[in-house]
């Protein structure tokens, strides 16, 4: 599972995501990608998840880039604890998405393989996505 090897604070605020996309919107490692279309959290199991689901349909061909990293740290607190009492425990890791941020990339396969592999990542994600195509793209 995705997560940093280390990091300088162990806890951190939720904070909030403003604003589209300013970097990480145009395809730069393969043909096809899914781009999120709505702001949202995604930990590293989904994350993971749709990789998974990515190169199985793809059959060990082509290549997959992951364009999201889960480095901020989520804390909760078990169930049925009073409030009060700090901060929770670290429970997982996420990865911030925003409007506009490709997720998924993938290049050596053709595009109706392309396709269906990324729909089916975009079943294992929390936020709404679309399929793009590079620009500069030929079917070979």
């Amino acid at each position: 599972m995705l997560q940093p090897k280390k990091t300088k604070h162990r806890k951190q605020q939720k904070g909030r995501i403003k604003g589209n996309a300013g970097r990480g919107h145009e395809l730069a490692f393969g043909s096809f990608g899914i781009k999120s279309l709505q702001q949202g959290f995604m930990n590293g199991r989904q994350i993971e998840a749709a990789r998974i689901a990515v190169t199985r349909h793809m059959k060990r061909q082509g290549q997959v880039w992951i364009r999201v990293f889960p480095d901020k740290p989520m804390t909760s607190k078990p169930a049925e604890v009073r409030m009060g009492k700090g901060k929770g425990a670290l429970d997982h890791w996420v990865a911030r998405i925003k409007p506009g941020n490709l997720i998924f990339e993938i290049d050596g396969v053709d595009e109706e393989t392309a396709k269906e592999a990324l729909r089916l990542a975009a079943q294992k994600l929390p936020v709404t996505t679309k399929y793009v195509v590079r620009k500069d793209y030929v079917e070979a």
